[in-house]
């Protein structure tokens, strides 16, 4: 049996952004989210479609559950690099960066992490050595990264690599801040599903894209920690 006390649930529920279904999401968290779908018929099969957009001989699926200091980005780009030095341009590569558990905070803009300070919720420090009050591997400075000189998840979808953030993993997230805030959290959900970075796409959930990049030939690669 599922423990009742909040405590427990809100371990479970931070639990569950490692591993629910889609099909789960408004009976698994608060239920202010069960009248939200943000993924009807039009809107999966739309989702779907974007990840026809994986080309290439060389492919690959990084499963971003944990920040960990910018990995799943810096490893996106060092994928692009080692192929580019053994002879394969962009147009042959597909590098997938999936954000969802707390790897999630990655993919919102810099409005949200200065506004929620994500940096200080999700434990992540940038060149400053305090916590980010902007998003550090958007736009990487010297420092952000535990080596300078990679390039950040603007650069890296100017090249065609792709990236995606978990739905459930937002709806678990913005409401456990949301409480923590006094907020109101279904407006803080919309707020951060509003506040993803540009082609960064929302997908149901991170393990639902895992399983779809893999279907499309991407090599998988734990990112996290």
């Amino acid at each position: 049996m599922i423990p009742t006390t909040n405590n427990s649930r809100r371990q479970f529920l931070g639990a569950l952004a490692m591993g629910a279904t889609a099909s789960t999401l408004s009976v698994l968290t608060n239920p202010i989210y069960a009248e939200t779908s943000q993924f009807d018929d039009i809107k999966i099969k739309e989702t779907s479609d974007w990840f026809d957009q994986i080309k290439g001989t060389h492919r690959v699926v990084y499963d971003g559950s944990t920040p960990h200091f910018g990995l799943p980005i810096l490893w996106n780009w060092a994928f692009y690099l080692s192929n580019n030095e053994t002879g394969s341009p962009d147009s042959d590569i597909t590098a997938m960066s999936v954000l969802r558990h707390r790897g999630l905070c990655l993919a919102f803009n810099d409005d949200i992490w200065k506004k929620y300070e994500l940096g200080a919720f999700f434990d992540v420090k940038d060149h400053t050595k305090d916590f980010a009050v902007r998003n550090p591997f958007f736009e990487p400075e010297d420092g952000d990264y535990p080596i300078n000189g990679p390039g950040g998840i603007k650069s890296l979808s100017e090249r065609g690599a792709m990236f995606c953030a978990c739905d459930l993993a937002t709806k678990v997230y913005s409401n456990k801040l949301a409480e923590k805030m006094g907020l109101d959290p279904g407006e803080v959900y919309q707020d951060w599903v509003n506040g993803l970075i540009k082609n960064v796409k929302l997908v149901p959930s991170g393990v639902w894209a895992l399983e779809r990049a893999q279907a499309h030939n991407c090599a998988y690669i734990f990112a996290g920690e």
